[in-house]
């Protein structure tokens, strides 16, 4: 029988209710967490020096998804989220509220409708077509929708504090929020010290279904994902050259590893990564701080030993860094 894995109980005040700006603290001046990989040991700083950590010839990958606006109201109140697009109108959204049928019409400002068609297979999704091309619903969403928010977000925000500064492509149903305390000044620095930067897509879906009857895990969760030539003709060359691909998000984590799994560049992923996996690519991984049950860990746990990585997380919380998607920054290397 295996060793009994600890976890960890995580104070509510720790969850980050508010954008580090409104608190006061530049998105680049949060704390930062490093935990080298193989001894444990951990060093305790300040974001911005993330650079301190980093050697020339690294190639940190980001993922430029753009986080959009998917709540959507209907016109009598009923809230949508929407997880990902399919193809010809149609969506998977999360529908809250009263019981929902097959067939029901859902009404949304600007003549938008859309018919519920059916229930996505073991989750609690349903697949709707829209009655307008994309580009209307877009326009309806950045118009009427608004950001998904949880339940230790205490207010709404604008849109813009669920981006980061290098989003370029909508598609996100929520920020990857692992990049969001770079700024344009840290990564011109950055280059500057030789470490180099690529780019790719993976579409974020909902991290939570709010149902406890279905976790959330990416095998249930297909997600698109576009890694351009570029970015993999830079992997090689940098593997070749003796430098460390470091991923910015477990989502570049896993758009990288699928990408060289599969052989195909653009597709979707519904890879699941954990601790018995060993990851072809990533040497690094810069994340946010996740919580006890989440299927994130899992991944972090084919980087480092579970233990290691608990008791680095009790620390965390003993120094009181915050967690989720406006908190503190953890470099696993």
């Amino acid at each position: 029988m295996g060793a009994i894995r600890k976890t960890f109980s995580l104070p509510a005040e720790l969850n980050a209710s508010i954008p580090p700006e409104e608190r006061g603290v530049r998105r680049d001046h949060v704390k930062l967490m490093v935990i080298e990989k193989e001894t444990g040991l951990i060093a305790h700083d300040v974001f911005y020096h993330l650079g301190d950590y980093l050697q020339r010839g690294d190639l940190l990958i980001f993922n430029n998804s753009r986080t959009i606006p998917a709540v959507l109201r209907t016109l009598c109140g009923k809230e949508v989220r929407l997880a990902r697009s399919a193809m010809n109108r149609q969506w998977d959204v999360l529908i809250m509220g009263d019981e929902i049928i097959a067939g029901t019409e859902l009404r949304f400002p600007n003549r938008l409708t859309a018919k519920v068609l059916e229930k996505v297979d073991d989750t609690p999704l349903w697949t709707i077509r829209f009655n307008q091309e994309d580009a209307l619903v877009f326009d309806t969403l950045y118009r009427h929708g608004e950001p998904i928010r949880y339940e230790y977000i205490e207010s709404p925000w604008e849109l813009e504090r669920y981006q980061t500064v290098y989003a370029s492509v909508p598609g996100s149903a929520e920020m990857p929020s692992a990049g969001r305390a770079f700024s344009w000044e840290l990564l011109f620095d950055l280059q500057k010290k030789g470490v180099q930067l690529g780019f790719l897509q993976l579409h974020t879906g909902l991290s939570d279904f709010l149902d406890d009857e279905f976790p959330v895990m990416p095998g249930k969760n297909p997600e698109y994902y576009h890694v351009p030539k570029e970015t993999l003709n830079r992997i090689h060359e940098t593997k070749k050259a003796g430098g460390r691909i470091i991923a910015v998000g477990t989502t570049v984590v896993r758009a990288v590893e699928t990408a060289i799994l599969t052989g195909k560049a653009e597709g979707i992923t519904t890879l699941y990564i954990g601790e018995q996996d060993h990851l072809q690519i990533i040497d690094g991984l810069l994340t946010g701080f996740h919580e006890a049950e989440a299927s994130h860990l899992d991944l972090l746990y084919s980087m480092i030993d579970p233990q290691k990585l608990i008791s680095a997380y009790e620390i965390a919380i003993e120094k009181r860094y915050l967690w989720h998607e406006f908190g503190d920054m953890n470099l696993i290397i």
